[in-house]
């Protein structure tokens, strides 16, 4: 089961329905987390939503609790909360990127896609990982073709992966295809 934590976001069930593809789903509101559903959950997904990491400490205390031992998938500001919670900071950037596709390199740190691979994303976020980032787990696996920022980690030893970009958007090419191939590693 994949257990989705909705950040209050619009993009939410599009992604509880690009996520039921391949496994069954349980999503409930950032407000009100279901412990029992999530200790069931081989999958945690953290939601889009507005704001930024330091909103939700809710998700950074179960980000800490499963890290390592369930797989956990960040998208957007679930994207930066992973690297919050590993010591990354996260800034306002200099242009604001809401329903904008941008074309993302896979970086020779990525295991599970080939290396300089182009995907079309769909953006939208104003925050982003400030560099340079530290992290011996952590590698970043995606940047912006055109501003280099990264928009997507992974971190094998303990299935953590993550997004700046929406995979479930309509503006980003081959989103199952990214998703199914996190979900299978």
């Amino acid at each position: 089961m994949i257990y989705i934590i909705d950040h209050q976001d619009s993009f939410t069930w599009n992604i509880v329905h690009q996520f039921s593809k391949y496994d069954d789903v349980h999503c409930s509101n950032y407000f009100e987390i279901n412990q029992k559903k999530i200790e069931q959950c081989n999958t945690i997904v953290l939601s889009p939503g507005p704001g930024a990491p330091k909103d939700y400490p809710l998700t950074s205390k179960i980000y800490n609790k499963y890290k390592g031992k369930k797989k956990l998938i960040g998208i957007c500001l679930g994207y930066q909360q992973i690297l919050f919670n590993e010591k990354g900071k996260i800034i306002q950037q200099k242009n604001i990127y809401h329903g904008y596709q941008s074309k993302v390199r896979v970086t020779k740190q990525s295991k599970l896609f080939k290396n300089n691979k182009i995907f079309k994303v769909g953006r939208y976020h104003s925050l982003k990982l400030f560099e340079p980032f530290k992290s011996n787990d952590i590698k970043i696996t995606m940047r912006c073709a055109k501003t280099n920022i990264p928009m997507g980690i992974e971190d094998l030893k303990n299935k953590v992966y993550g997004f700046q970009f929406h995979p479930e958007s309509f503006l980003t090419e081959n989103g199952n295809f990214i998703i199914k191939k996190i979900l299978s590693a």
